[in-house]
């Protein structure tokens, strides 16, 4: 039988609270017993003080009734000579009946009831013996029920109320403190529903610093593994899908646009009288991109094992402006290159790095447009060797920007999102890292390289 949370929280406390209502019960019950005694005791300080032998004043009604006003207690006085002085209203005391009460000495429980029109008491007999003046007469103390209910009821009541009070303020706040601790339970339980469901996003903590909080934040810390790991698998399966594309339709493709290059190319030398040949340039260029695209979709599929070699990336860097100086023209975009004095030696696979610039060159051309700059440098570091393409461009949309390097993310309308994706791999292939961030207006891509090349490098 399922059993909620919050009633498994109560029963310890509903057990108190019933041991609590045992022991106040008991201590109630104590109360009232000390209460009667200490009416026992009254009632036998009373006769002692009215039946005192050395007592000289007599027992008159005026005393009776000031006795009356101090303890509470009715009195019946009867005198030897058979007169009858009472505090009770007239013809009441014919209700005794004399013969069958005897004297008891201190008692250690209220006197026998009587009942006198209406209203019940405990009565005391006592004698007054010489050489008090009235000596020889009965003096009959009557202690009301009332009296004795009311002293009980003083004893008792505040145990009672403290005990109740006690016991309801208890459950009101364990009620809270369940409610309150099931409601952040729910919103674990819901967050862990949108985990299974697939939102992966970190949730607001909360603010209590507690056990529950660290739940929470192991909760987001789960999420943000299980995105990663999501990302992963995507990535993954993106590039098994694309390997098994590229294994065969690239070959095709780049066979195909490679023999049309080679055959503008043959046109163009064999009419050097040609009226305008700019078109068929225009041509020769998108069939170099669309080899281009073709080899990153091979690279990314089967990445090449690299030939390294000892090189002046300054010398690649001259390659790379050479080759995309007339793309740079016709889109109107400055392509500027500053060359250090000093060689940069890096080791490294000279085509493989040049193509990895090629791709950030080219998507450095395309974000700055018309208009647009884009510049390369180089420095070398101790430990490090640098290299830098710098855009004016916009830079990549806020959405894109944590995933600007993986494969077909891309912001731009007629892009595959390869270029990055292939720059990134073929540098850390080398060993090396690649970043990119904004500073003052410009797209900043940057390559760091090893001084050193990796033991045994790998795509």
């Amino acid at each position: 039988m399922r059993l909620s949370l919050r009633y498994r929280l109560l029963w310890p406390l509903l057990l108190l609270v019933l041991g609590e209502a045992v022991a106040t019960a008991w201590t109630a019950s104590s109360a009232a017993r000390h209460a009667e005694r200490q009416l026992v005791a009254q009632q036998n300080a009373i006769a002692r003080t009215l039946a005192e032998p050395r007592s000289t004043f007599p027992l008159t009604p005026r005393v009776l009734e000031q006795m009356k006003g101090l303890s509470g207690a009715e009195f019946i006085l009867r005198l030897p000579q058979g007169s009858v002085e009472t505090t009770l209203p007239r013809n009441a005391e014919s209700l005794l009946t004399w013969e069958s009460w005897s004297e008891q000495e201190e008692p250690e429980a209220l006197g026998p009831p009587l009942m006198i029109e209406g209203s019940l008491f405990h009565t005391r007999r006592v004698v007054l013996k010489p050489p008090h003046p009235q000596a020889g007469a009965e003096l009959f103390i009557l202690l009301p029920e009332t009296l004795r209910r009311s002293a009980i009821a003083d004893a008792v009541r505040p145990l009672l109320w403290l005990g109740t009070l006690s016991g309801l303020c208890g459950l009101g706040l364990m009620w809270g403190v369940s409610a309150r601790l099931l409601r952040r339970l729910h919103q674990l339980h819901r967050r862990t529903q949108l985990i299974a469901a697939g939102n992966l996003r970190p949730q607001p903590l909360p603010s209590a610093d507690d056990e529950l909080r660290d739940l929470a934040v192991a909760l987001n810390d789960m999420a943000q593994q299980l995105a990663h790991l999501h990302e992963q698998l995507q990535q993954a399966e993106r590039l098994r899908l694309l390997g098994q594309f590229s294994g065969g339709l690239a070959h095709q493709l780049r066979n195909t646009a490679a023999g049309a290059r080679l055959a503008i190319q043959l046109f163009l030398q064999e009419n050097p009288q040609l009226g305008d040949p700019e078109p068929l340039h225009v041509a020769l260029r998108q069939l170099t991109r669309l080899e281009t695209s073709i080899r990153q979709f091979l690279t990314l599929g089967r990445p090449p094992a690299l030939q390294l070699q000892t090189l002046d990336v300054r010398e690649l860097l001259d390659q790379a402006i050479q080759l995309h100086q007339p793309q740079a023209c016709h889109a109107g975009v400055a392509l500027e290159w500053s060359r250090p004095e000093s060689p940069c030696f890096v080791t490294a696979d000279p085509e493989q790095l040049l193509q990895a610039l090629s791709n950030l060159i080219t998507n450095g051309l395309e974000a700055a447009g018309a208009g647009g700059q884009v510049t390369l440098t180089c420095r070398c570091e101790p430990a490090a060797v640098l290299m830098e393409v710098r855009d004016t461009g916009p830079g990549p949309p806020p959405h894109l920007a944590d995933r600007l390097f993986d494969p077909f993310v891309t912001g731009k309308a007629d892009g595959i999102g390869l270029g990055l994706a292939v720059a990134r791999r073929l540098v850390e292939a080398h060993g090396g890292t690649l970043h990119w961030h904004r500073h003052a207006g410009h797209t900043c891509f940057t390559i760091r390289l090893p001084a050193q090349p990796p033991t045994s490098p790998t795509l």
